[in-house]
């Protein structure tokens, strides 16, 4: 049977190739929790910025100053938005960025352990980790309790997406909820309209949908504790 449309999660909708060769085979597709609107395509989205940002600006409301911060792939654009807004949040607080509390990540749980390994080896600890995803968060958690430091009253750690692991960890990951599942069936519709408008004949709409998030407070975020 012919495929009417096609819906791209990550990383497949950061593929330019793919991207490229999705647009040249005229298929109705929608690009699903992108950093970024794909042109020609159906985009269903959060603000990934903002929602930094926003996690950003809650960890200085609770006196942290030195806040760690592990970049998700680099090959993925919702990547470069959450770490601009980190940074933008830091700016505005007139905080200058030291580059030793970035560390690169790709999302994966071996990454996030490698990440927190360097940031938690630091002279000057952070008193919290920013990680791009709940999977770093909680290899950043695993990383502090091996290492014998407490969270979170000498470490607060964040993650960003809330997925079933981040309530199946004790303690329970402060995160970002992005809402998959409304986002994918937003897709499946918009898909099933622009299949409709493709057969038909009609020109089908191209649409950037963005979802709103939401900062989920569970047990890994305190107070920064005093130096």
């Amino acid at each position: 049977s012919a495929v009417d449309g096609l819906i791209l999660p990550p990383p497949l909708c950061n593929s330019q190739p793919l991207l490229d060769l999705v647009r040249e085979s005229g298929l109705p597709a929608a690009a699903v929790a992108t950093g970024l609107p794909v042109e020609g395509m159906i985009s269903i989205s959060i603000d990934d910025y903002a929602a930094a940002y926003t996690m950003t600006e809650h960890l200085l409301a609770l006196g942290h100053r030195r806040i760690g911060f592990i970049i998700g792939s680099s090959a993925q654009t919702a990547s470069a938005r959450r770490r601009d807004g980190y940074l933008a949040a830091l700016a505005a607080a007139g905080i200058e960025a030291d580059p030793r509390y970035l560390a690169q990540g790709d999302f994966s749980y071996r990454s996030g352990l490698a990440a927190a390994e360097r940031l938690l080896s630091l002279g000057d600890l952070p008193t919290a980790i920013f990680a791009s995803n709940d999977d770093m968060a909680i290899a950043t958690i695993a990383v502090a309790h091996r290492r014998g430091i407490d969270v979170p009253y000498a470490l607060t750690v964040c993650g960003f997406d809330d997925t079933p692991l981040a309530t199946t960890i004790w303690p329970e990951l402060t995160t970002i909820r992005q809402p998959v599942a409304e986002m994918a069936g937003a897709a499946v519709d918009l898909l099933a309209d622009a299949v409709a408008a493709a057969r038909s004949g009609s020109e089908p709409r191209v649409q950037h949908v963005t979802f709103d998030f939401e900062l989920i407070r569970r047990g890994t975020d305190s107070a920064a504790p005093l130096d």
